[in-house]
């Protein structure tokens, strides 16, 4: 194939690409969320969370104690049960669901939530491949107060209400003059309320295993991994990745699932399906280390594993463990359809910073020093950077961009980006001339090797403004 074709075959990939990453947790008898029990009348409210990073920081996992809403009166009813431990580190301009309840309705001005114990983990990169640190985290305070700037109202037979909570990294987590984290936290959220017809409300991923099909009714149920059962909704619209598809799904099946909540019953409604592993066993993280000889595909790499199904393997979240690779894997992309997908991603087209999930027998995850897996799929994920000087290249819709933080740390050389049809700008930036030389940004996409040239290029699907005062450039040793 010509280099000119390469070029195409990029350009058919910016058109199809969409979004997509990590979600988690809430919901039984089929519906999302575990109902709470109350007197008088109620509605359904939901919590979705995210981040913004701090640079190098590879995991900051905290229990969430309590999220409550507040109204003028003063009274406080919680939008969460249970009291799960939440990686925030992991999401990085994408979404998660943390729970849906019901909760009586009224009009909430304020949102207090309370944190438990919390670890932070970050890349330590000595001779070879990087090694993973902990630190307990100490909190300034344990709870922390936020007025809504619109409130939170939850109506009785209404659309569910949702909540918004953006836990800053880049803000909470202190360091010193050198840049090496203290191990103090200054918890500092972002809250904002959001309908299910807002951008905002969208679900970006949930990982859980299938635990019942319903071909009548076009929906399956899965489990989570708190133990919660989800139904989901697919229809004609859903699209589904590589061979996946209803009539494929069993109970070995472990999916990722990205929709909306639904207005009538609070299920979800399915945009995109994709089957991360038909064995009972998944994980997901972070490529850190590719082994490959030159001119020869990888033989393994090094996954720091940030999700986990079922977590009794030999594998642990917040490590690394060794994925070989024996050429008879399948490879997936989260979000694009089309017979290129295993050109522009395979054993030979894999670089260290790209976000996947593994699948296969819980039996060849027992030994964290040689897993075996039989699905690969590459996941949409947050990179934070700064814009190279005149590299913007309107007429190929293109710039270039000095990749920082944790994947800064794996991707040491320029990154040239590409957007498309379906980019999107966020957060600050609303147009291509928003992208002036130096700015601060997060481009949310796919990471991937350059068949022709090989070197590494993202394809865009969110482009974020950060400002000058949030952004974190500190390399953590």
């Amino acid at each position: 194939m010509s280099p000119k074709s390469h070029q195409k075959l990029f350009r058919l990939a910016l058109l199809l690409l969409s979004g997509g990453a990590f979600a988690a947790t809430g919901c039984t008898n089929g519906s999302l969320g575990t109902t709470t029990t109350t007197s008088g009348a109620t509605g359904p409210a939901y919590v979705i969370g995210t981040d913004a990073p701090v640079a190098a920081v590879t995991s900051f996992s905290v229990q969430i104690m309590g999220i409550d809403a507040i109204n003028s009166s003063g009274t406080s009813v919680p939008l969460m049960s249970g009291q799960p431990t939440v990686d925030f580190a992991r999401y990085n301009g994408l979404q998660t669901l943390l729970d849906m309840n019901d909760v009586p309705q009224g009009t909430y001005d304020q949102v207090v939530v309370s944190l438990g114990t919390g670890t932070i983990g970050y890349l330590n990169t000595g001779n070879g491949a990087p090694t993973i640190e902990t630190e307990a985290a100490t909190f300034t305070s344990p709870s922390v107060t936020v007025t809504l700037d619109n409130p939170l109202v939850v109506q009785q037979n209404g659309s569910p209400a949702g909540l918004r909570v953006d836990f800053d990294l880049r803000k909470s987590i202190q360091v010193d003059s050198n840049g090496n984290i203290t191990g103090t936290v200054d918890p500092t959220f972002n809250i904002n309320s959001v309908n299910n017809n807002d951008t905002n409300a969208h679900i970006d991923t949930l990982i859980a295993g299938v635990v019942s099909v319903d071909a009548t009714s076009q929906s399956f149920v899965v489990q989570g991994p708190h133990g919660e059962n989800f139904t989901i909704n697919v229809n004609g619209q859903t699209e589904w990745d590589g061979d996946a598809s209803l009539s494929m799904l069993t109970t070995s099946c472990i999916v990722e699932v990205s929709g909306t909540i639904d207005h009538a019953d609070q299920t979800l409604d399915a945009d995109e399906v994709a089957v991360l592993s038909t064995t009972n066993f998944y994980a997901a993280g972070q490529v850190t280390y590719v082994t490959e000889t030159a001119g020869q595909p990888a033989s393994s790499f090094d996954l720091y594993v940030r999700g986990l199904l079922p977590t009794n393997t030999g594998l642990t979240l917040g490590q690394i463990a060794q994925v070989n690779l024996s050429g008879n894997e399948k490879f997936f992309i989260y979000w694009m359809h089309n017979p290129f997908t295993e050109f522009l991603f395979n054993s030979s087209a894999m670089v260290a910073g790209q976000p996947v999930a593994v699948g296969g027998p819980a039996s060849g995850a027992s030994n964290p020093d040689a897993v075996t897996v039989e699905r690969i799929h590459l996941r949409n994920w947050g990179f934070n950077g700064t814009i190279v000087a005149g590299s913007q290249n309107a007429s190929q819709d293109t710039f270039q961009m000095q990749v920082n933080g944790f994947a800064g740390v794996l991707i040491p050389e320029t990154v040239t980006v590409y957007l498309g049809t379906a980019t999107d700008f966020r957060y600050g930036l609303g147009a291509w001339g928003d992208l002036t030389d130096g700015a601060n940004i997060r481009v949310v996409g796919l990471l991937l090797k350059n068949p022709t040239t090989g070197q590494v290029v993202l394809l865009a699907r969110h482009i974020d403004g950060l400002s000058l005062t949030d952004f974190t450039t500190a390399a953590f040793e």
